[in-house]
């Protein structure tokens, strides 16, 4: 048979397997979009974890910041992964900076996880022991929220998130 014959076919397969990509990649995209945009239900542990960080900066003479749905979201997103990937870490953190960046807007983005503390005050306590997690603590930010997850296990991981607006 001659290669005439064949071109219109290999066009067509070519042209269907782009197609199945670009779908995969586009639904890959509507996936990642959801889940950095979802928002749990706030949890008492989370309430308590907030209320001991900014009762922590009033005492150091800081501001006392504010929580944000889209902070929340993006933590619990990274919560999700870790433990998904059961390890804590700051994986993709630049991307959670580059996504508060764009929306809503921050200027300065900072990061503290944990994992396996039973208590707010503990979890807090742990990073205000840390030097690099209490710079974070007591930075130049305006806003924060936590995500706080359990494992199958029942073991806690967290992400709390701070930002400069």
């Amino acid at each position: 048979m001659k290669f005439s014959t064949y071109l219109p076919a290999m066009a067509l397969l070519a042209l269907l397997s782009f197609t199945s990509c670009s779908t995969d990649s586009v639904e890959s995209e509507k996936v990642e979009a959801i889940t950095n945009t979802y928002v749990p239900e706030t949890k008492a542990i989370e309430i308590e974890i907030l209320e001991i960080i900014n009762n922590h900066r009033i005492t150091m003479g800081l501001n006392a910041l504010n929580s944000m749905s889209k902070i929340k979201a993006e933590a619990y997103s990274h919560t999700d992964y870790m433990i998904d990937n059961e390890q804590i870490s700051h994986d993709n953190f630049m991307q959670r900076s580059t996504s508060l960046k764009n929306n809503p807007g921050a200027v300065n983005v900072g990061e503290n996880v944990a994992y396996a503390y039973s208590s707010a005050q503990s979890v807090v306590n742990a990073w205000l022991n840390s030097p690099g997690h209490k710079a974070v603590i007591e930075g130049d930010y305006t806003n924060f929220d936590i995500s706080a997850e359990k494992d199958k296990n029942g073991k806690w991981y967290f992400t709390n998130i701070f930002i400069k607006k």
